[in-house]
């Protein structure tokens, strides 16, 4: 199918310009002005941005956590994160005690069969070295396309690893061009604060965060730091919420070493005033590491303004507030952590963001596209709008108002973090490799128009997937 969209600003992490933009075969073959072409089918962009689809790196859809499932599977996930102007995400593949890396990989992927909506790729989450795969085996992962390693820091005696793990997996990494994700903070501190704090008859959501300080979060990133510059393996920071993570972060990168860092768009919004609600509401918010003492929002908002944070993500794992969160109504240690957001980001940074002030377009998508396509072996197939890329495109209408709420989102999450919020500018029609997802607040497309996407070893790009013409 051929597309001809008209006359939209065209808007990537380092340009910003007018033009018409072709497509052939799911490939951008040609930008300029005024183009005369037949296409099947034409969009008339005049007033609204062509940006890329936005590329989300943290995501945990159909996946068990604390006895339960999260809520959205690969369907409804990816519906979302289409009409949020996501085209491409990489979620996690959480290896069982037990399992092999093969295995885990192949239960992921039935999950997704027959069920996508976008382009995914997956990162593979680090358990177990001993007893199910070795560490043979997981360099074995990125001839795979699975080219980046999670370990959890956190969550003691379900996903943590201890620091042998961790530096092994670093050794790996560096060998087989991987790169290292982790989810920093200190477990074996917050086990003892989580059992003094049930012990003393604090059950409440708000006990979660007071359990996770930042201190515990700055010593794991700080940690993980040193111990990946150790074994000369890259490193990237996932869910950064406070300035005692963010300050290790930038002086590696003061450094020149190889450490990057991203926080979620939920980070920039709650704080411990929403984890305190009474009735139990405060359990919306718990999520790992916690949301933080609203002094860090704009520690936050500096920090990836000045690219000591290079990426916004999601961490989209969305329970049900009545069912799941309710797990844990007697005891917070039990509430499934995670929440929504994989459909709003784009219209929450745009409002809060650029049109806010804090950040440019051009940066706005530097973090929510080119940077994550960049990091994850995914560039320049996705990540931008240029002769040869996929086009994975969105366009946006940026006076498009919006009110943010769960009976109108497209997650099967019963509540939403932004509830109420009055955006301006929203995405009106999105195109998945030049085939259109979403026009007119309706989706177009049928599950199993997404694909999974061997992404490239870190530092290296992905090749294009389809023969281009050139401009």
């Amino acid at each position: 199918m051929s597309v001809l969209i008209r006359g939209g600003r065209i808007v990537t992490a380092a340009d910003d310009y007018v033009a018409d933009l072709y497509v052939e075969d799911e490939t951008i073959t040609l930008i300029g002005e005024s183009l005369d072409l037949q296409a099947d089918k034409v969009i008339e962009a005049g007033g609204k941005y062509v940006l890329p689809g936005c590329v989300d790196p943290h995501t945990h859809l159909d996946m068990p956590f604390g006895g339960t499932v999260t809520i959205d599977d690969v369907e409804s996930g990816q519906t979302a994160a289409a009409f949020g102007g996501t085209t491409c995400h990489v979620d996690f593949i959480i290896q069982p005690p037990g399992q092999s890396f093969a295995a885990a990989l192949d239960d992921w992927r039935s999950k997704a069969t027959g069920k996508q909506m976008i382009d995914m790729g997956y990162h593979m989450a680090v358990t177990d070295l001993k007893e199910g795969g070795s560490l043979e085996e997981l360099a074995t992962l990125p001839e795979q396309g699975v080219t980046s390693y999670k370990l959890f820091m956190a969550y003691k005696g379900a996903l943590m690893v201890d620091d042998e793990t961790l530096f092994k997996t670093m050794e790996v990494a560096a060998k087989t061009g991987a790169l290292v994700m982790v989810h920093a903070e200190n477990g074996d501190v917050i086990d003892v604060l989580v059992k003094q704090a049930l012990a003393a008859g604090n059950t409440e959501p708000l006990y979660h965060a007071l359990t996770r300080p930042p201190e515990a979060e700055g010593e794991a990133t700080n940690r993980a730091i040193q111990l990946a510059h150790l074994a000369g393996a890259p490193l990237y920071v996932v869910h950064v919420t406070c300035k005692e993570a963010v300050e290790p972060i930038a002086l590696a990168r003061e450094k020149g070493w190889d450490v990057w860092g991203e926080t979620c768009t939920q980070y920039f919004f709650t704080s411990l005033e929403d984890i305190a609600k009474p009735n139990f509401e405060g359990a919306k918010y718990v999520f790992s590491p916690p949301v933080r003492d609203a002094s860090n929002h704009e520690v936050l908002w500096n920090a990836v303004r000045t690219n000591v944070l290079s990426v916004i993500s999601t961490d989209h794992c969305a329970f049900l507030w009545d069912g799941q969160k309710t797990l844990g109504k007697d005891d917070f240690s039990k509430i499934p952590n995670g929440g929504p957001g994989i459909e709003n980001r784009l219209q929450m940074i745009h409002e809060f963001g650029v049109r806010s002030g804090r950040i440019s377009l051009n940066r706005m998508v530097e973090l929510l596209a080119t940077s994550p396509a960049k990091l994850f072996g995914l560039y320049p197939r996705k990540g931008t709008v240029a002769v040869g890329s996929e086009a994975d495109l969105v366009v946006f209408d940026p006076q498009k108002q919006v009110t943010i709420a769960a009976s109108a989102h497209h997650s099967k999450c019963d509540y939403n973090l932004y509830e109420g919020t009055t955006v301006t500018g929203s995405p009106e029609v999105v195109l998945l490799r030049g085939q259109v997802l979403v026009e007119n607040d309706e989706l177009v497309a049928s599950p199993g128009i997404g694909q999974f996407v061997k992404r490239a070893r870190f530092g290296e790009e992905l090749k294009p997937a389809a023969k281009t013409a050139s401009a």
